[in-house]
């Protein structure tokens, strides 16, 4: 008899919240003349420019034990610091064009590249929906259906040079738009980076949807990184550029205070922020639980750091 162990995000499917009901329900507000203007649910208050493949089928082996998180939640309480330092940013984000959207693919690459998101989305292919832990540093947090794929399938799309250790990611940068950008005192454009072993693991994904849907520009339209085991803020937004390079990069925070937001940003509950403990957590729309070292996913990631751990435990989570 063939005994299967689960992993760590999975649960039987009748115990996760089934995909078909918020498409259920958004189907009646489509029906009374409701969607796209978020009245009831709250939620699309700006739309992405719209991606084929939606809604995506859900990947039933990343589902967490946690109910999902509100769509109206999800989108309306976010951090956007292009559009100010408010959660409540998403009327501002209106303005962000995403459609075109030229993404650039460069550094130690075979394959550098320019590309608009939408054409990328296609070279990428069979999008998919997983549902992960989201764990912001501000010890906050949310289930989240994403839908993307896979950043292994970019990864190999670039096929970077043997030296390439690093994945350096870019956002947009237009004062114009952005208001918050127009703050000399931060280090725009938002910088974000990755190993290279980190952006193959299993884990990393590039979204271009939530909720079935296109991303709203609130969430990072039209092309995000999310990775589950580290802080939120590692998960940079509206991506504009992809560089692989030999060298470790200095992501937009950690420019800013690097003893408190550091390159790795794993998520720990023993090892606190400077200002406040990690060891347990909001939980968007009520309750408050204890932090889980990699926000759950450590038997996937943990690997990735065996060579790596010194006395210091702040070594690999700042």
């Amino acid at each position: 008899m063939l005994i299967r162990n689960r992993k760590s995000w999975e649960v039987p499917e009748n115990e996760a919240t089934p995909h078909s009901t918020y498409l259920n329900r958004r189907a009646l507000l489509q029906n009374a003349g409701l969607a796209g203007i978020g009245l009831m649910m709250g939620s699309r208050h700006s739309i992405a420019a719209p991606v084929s493949g939606f809604p995506p089928v859900r990947n039933p082996k990343y589902i967490v034990q946690r109910p999902l998180t509100s769509e109206k939640d999800a989108t309306t309480y976010t951090n956007f610091y292009e559009f100010g330092s408010s959660k409540n940013i998403w009327q501002k984000a209106k303005k962000l064009q995403t459609d075109p959207w030229l993404v650039t693919i460069d550094g130690l690459v075979d394959y550098p590249m320019e590309i608009d998101a939408a054409d990328l989305v296609k070279k990428l292919g069979g999008m998919e929906e997983r549902v992960y832990r989201h764990r912001c540093v501000e010890a906050w947090s949310m289930t989240i259906p994403w839908g993307g794929f896979p950043l292994s399938k970019l990864v190999k799309l670039a096929s970077p040079k043997p030296e390439a250790r690093y994945l350096r990611m870019e956002t947009f940068f237009n004062p114009d738009i952005a208001s918050g950008q127009k703050q000399s005192w931060y280090p725009w454009p938002y910088v974000e980076g990755l190993t290279i072993d980190e952006a193959k693991n299993e884990l990393a994904f590039l979204a271009v949807g939530l909720y079935g849907e296109a991303l709203p520009n609130q969430n990072g339209a039209p092309l995000r990184l999310v990775v589950p085991w580290k802080y939120g803020f590692k998960s940079i937004k509206s991506i504009t550029r992809f560089t692989f390079t030999n060298e470790q990069p200095v992501s937009f925070w950690e420019n800013l205070s690097p003893k408190e937001y550091g390159f790795w940003a794993n998520v720990s509950p023993w090892v606190p922020h400077p200002r406040w403990s990690q060891s347990r957590e909001r939980v968007l729309g009520g309750g408050s639980v204890e932090t889980q070292l990699y926000n759950g996913y450590e038997a996937e990631v943990s690997y990735l750091y065996k060579n790596r751990y010194t006395d210091d435990k702040r070594a690999l989570f700042y």
